[in-house]
């Protein structure tokens, strides 16, 4: 990860904005830079994943034109040459160096052409006109503000905007990109133009295909690389199709509380499998509660489920970044959106199906998509999100929706039936799903609740109603949450459009807690 930043006016306190791009210097602790603009300031943080050398650090250069870009490229040597060919020169090896030249030959046109998870800002010298964009699912983040004048600032995360901007920061729409005052849809991945009735083994096939496509790509890293092993499905897919296809062991990290570690026995199991160099971090009580305001302001939510999710993710990345040289983390985040939650066994229709499924990825920059990035990010290391690979997510998305639904007695069954075989043990691949944060250990969840408890009287409802403006806390732990965040973004809870909660509007789904274990369906799962 990097962290990038841009100001598109002089007329503010250079100290000031120094010091609000210097709050997320974590990101990218390699090379720093706050460079002017003929208008404006733009800032990089650096983390060096390609192309390490000095050549590689932004913000980079062509003519008039100037560039920030948080992102990954992939099959950019190939983009390389075809510029190369036309005339264009390249100093560094770094993927991101490619985009000034891709402007330059295709204008804005370029953001549908990529295939890339990536934020940026680009000054055009020619025009004096600032273009920001941000890729098509939100897997790199990006905010933006406006000063008091009315002149727009952009930042990898809202915390370089607190006390910056004026009034409220806003989360940049995915599949945008902005330009004159407009934001300019460039790719919906929600969309879908017909759906694909082949048979099983057809579909099966190709949904294999293209997620060991997706992995091997961001397998492609100048700097070490690890994998994040939880136990469930999706992550010890990840790990399956990585180790098989680099041909050596991999570098495995599984999570788990001291009291009762669901999830480790199942990591334990699949790293044995598939021959990966594995190592558990076990967590206490007393370290979850202690990191707790950290993680809520490294987050920047009050959500429920995103926030009990991030304290195992958050408390493994910081062993891992401690004690390891590992600088990207390959993770399993991205497929209960496509392919169906618990709570979706529920759905009423495959047309019901299909419109939450296109909610949540709509939705995920605000959620799975934003615990991914801060809890690694903060830690200094970058995630990869093999489920989030554009034709992976275009495929899945365009798969008939019935065929997608829990009929078979299993969710998630096309993507298991997919990797039948000798990927994983039987008992892995067909594993009930369990949420993330429940499976690190039951526990986790219920010590947050008692804490919450045991901090709020009879009288947490009035203290509740200062937050009304937006999503108001409907319990204690949410309180909780929600009077940490305000204390590092006051008034800008907008952010998040609400809490991440099932379908209440479906019959078996109107419950008060984000947990599938509140479900009836829930069964043998997290066990």
């Amino acid at each position: 990860m990097c962290s990038i930043f841009c100001c598109t006016s002089r007329q503010i306190d250079k100290a000031q904005m120094q010091r609000c791009f210097d709050k997320t210097v974590s990101r990218g602790p390699d090379m720093t830079a706050l460079d002017s603009t003929p208008s404006g300031y733009m800032g990089f943080h650096r983390l060096a994943v390609m192309g390490l050398n000095a050549e590689g650090m932004q913000p980079f250069w062509m003519g008039k034109n100037m560039l920030v870009c948080n992102g990954e490229i992939y099959g950019f040597r190939a983009l390389r040459r075809d510029l190369e060919a036309k005339g264009y020169v390249f100093h560094s090896k770094s993927d991101c160096e490619i985009l000034l030249p891709l402007y330059a030959e295709y204008g804005v046109n370029m953001f549908s052409m990529l295939d890339a998870e990536f934020a940026l800002v680009l000054y055009d010298g020619n025009t004096g006109e600032y273009i920001a964009a941000r890729d098509p699912i939100g897997i790199r983040p990006l905010y933006y503000g406006y000063l008091s004048g009315g002149e727009i600032v952009f930042a990898s995360e809202p915390k370089n905007l607190v006390g910056f901007v004026a009034g409220q920061i806003y989360p940049f729409p995915p599949g945008k990109y902005y330009r004159g005052g407009k934001f300019i849809s460039y790719c919906d991945m929600t969309a879908v133009g017909g759906y694909t009735n082949g048979s099983l083994d057809e579909i099966c096939r190709n949904i294999r295909e293209k997620l060991v496509a997706g992995v091997e790509k961001r397998l492609d890293s100048d700097a070490p690389l690890g994998f994040l092993l939880s136990g469930g499905l999706d992550s010890s897919l990840v790990c399956a199709i990585g180790q098989r296809v680099l041909k050596k062991p991999i570098r495995t990290f599984a999570v788990g509380m001291d009291t009762d570690a669901i999830d480790l026995k199942y990591a334990r199991e699949a790293a044995s499998y598939i021959g990966s160099d594995h190592r558990e971090v076990m967590i206490t009580r007393e370290d979850v509660l202690a990191a707790l305001e950290e993680v809520i302001a490294a987050l920047g939510t009050f959500d429920i489920t995103t926030i009990r999710a991030s304290m195992g993710m958050y408390l493994l990345c910081r062993e891992i970044r401690r004690t390891t040289n590992v600088r990207v983390l390959m993770t399993g985040e991205i497929s209960d959106e496509l392919f169906g939650y618990k709570y979706t066994d529920f759905a009423p229709s495959a047309e019901e199906f299909q419109k939450e499924s296109q909610k949540r990825v709509r939705e995920l920059h605000m959620y799975d998509v934003l615990r991914a990035d801060r809890c690694i990010s903060v830690n200094s290391m970058e995630a990869r999100v093999p489920f989030g690979d554009l034709a992976f997510v275009k495929y899945v998305m365009g798969i008939d929706p019935p065929l997608k639904m829990n009929t078979y007695g299993q969710g998630k069954y096309l993507l298991r039936r997919a990797f039948e075989g000798d990927w994983l043990p039987h008992g892995i691949l067909y594993r009930e799903k369990a949420a993330f944060s429940d499976a690190v250990g039951h526990s986790l969840v219920d010590d947050l609740k008692e804490y919450a408890e045991r901090k709020y009287g009879a009288e947490w409802r009035k203290i509740a109603e200062k937050y009304a403006y937006h999503a108001k806390p409907f319990t204690k732990e949410s309180l909780l949450y929600r009077e940490i965040f305000e204390k590092y973004y006051p008034g800008q809870a907008a952010m998040v459009s609400d809490f991440w909660m099932p379908n209440k509007s479906w019959e078996g789904c109107d419950v008060n807690d984000p947990s599938a274990r509140v479900l009836s369906n829930y069964g043998a799962s997290g066990r």
